[in-house]
């Protein structure tokens, strides 16, 4: 559906939303450009009282051409943020928008493989645990069997064919994110990767998942919360009922 021409990886932007990644932030950003010089990043940072967005102005003006910030005034969730994001890229014309968690559990020398699979031809591409190739390193017992849950429950309810559903570490065509309706995503934790995956496989979209190393964080606190699990469970489900709804008034048509 999108214009397959040239290579969109050409004109990439990272985003990377913060709340209180001081320690973080440096790392990450020093990592993607050491692994791909020529993309881009975006700071959306969620008015962090410990000094990450006055610390994300220092990067961006110690290298204005590749470093942007973008400051919001409270702590509105990921997934606003990321919407923030897409808006601005899109606006300034980037072919491909990528996610990437502050923390270093998304490793920025794998994100070649994230671009790879756009430039030949994937719409969407995820940085998927849960496929051949793909490993957790750091993760406690729990989180795993909590992560395992959520994306069978997803892909069961919604009958999409997608391994790592919630996964964070993705990269989008500019084509996607145009056509989806934007302004109608009000996930704002986890749930919200995979109500974008869900919009993106129902606008006739292609999703690539791509192996990563997943590792948890050793610096700062995760953001993971019990209403953001709440969220997922009411909202899928929801889905799920519209999808079959929808697949039922098509095929007696």
């Amino acid at each position: 559906m999108s214009d397959r021409g040239g290579r969109p990886s050409q004109r990439t932007l990272v985003i990377i939303p913060t709340y209180n990644e001081r320690e973080n932030l440096p790392l990450i950003v020093g990592r993607v450009h050491a692994a791909r010089p020529e993309v881009d990043v975006l700071v959306v940072d969620d008015g962090s009282p410990d000094g990450t967005g006055e610390l994300a102005d220092d990067l961006s003006l110690a290298d204005p051409d590749r470093v942007h910030v973008m400051h919001r005034t409270n702590k509105a969730g990921l997934g606003a943020a990321y919407l923030a994001g897409f808006a601005w890229g899109l606006g300034r014309g980037y072919s491909v928008l990528v996610e990437m968690d502050a923390d270093g559990s998304h490793a920025p020398e794998e994100l070649y493989r994230l671009l790879d699979a756009v430039d030949a031809g994937a719409d969407l591409s995820i940085g998927s645990r849960y496929v051949h190739g793909g490993k957790v390193r750091n993760w406690p017992r729990r989180r795993m069997v909590l992560s395992r849950t959520a994306n069978g429950y997803s892909r069961i309810s919604l009958g999409v064919d997608v391994n790592d559903i919630t996964a964070g570490y993705r990269a989008y065509r500019r084509e996607v994110l145009e056509k989806i309706e934007l302004a109608a995503v009000d996930s704002k934790g986890y749930c919200f990767q995979v109500e974008m995956t869900w919009r993106t496989i129902s606008a006739g979209f292609s999703v690539v998942e791509v192996p990563i190393t997943f590792t948890e964080r050793e610096l700062g606190k995760s953001k993971m919360s019990g209403s953001n699990i709440r969220e997922a469970i009411f909202k899928i489900a929801a889905w799920g009922v519209r999808g079959r709804i929808d697949r039922a008034r098509g095929a007696v048509r």
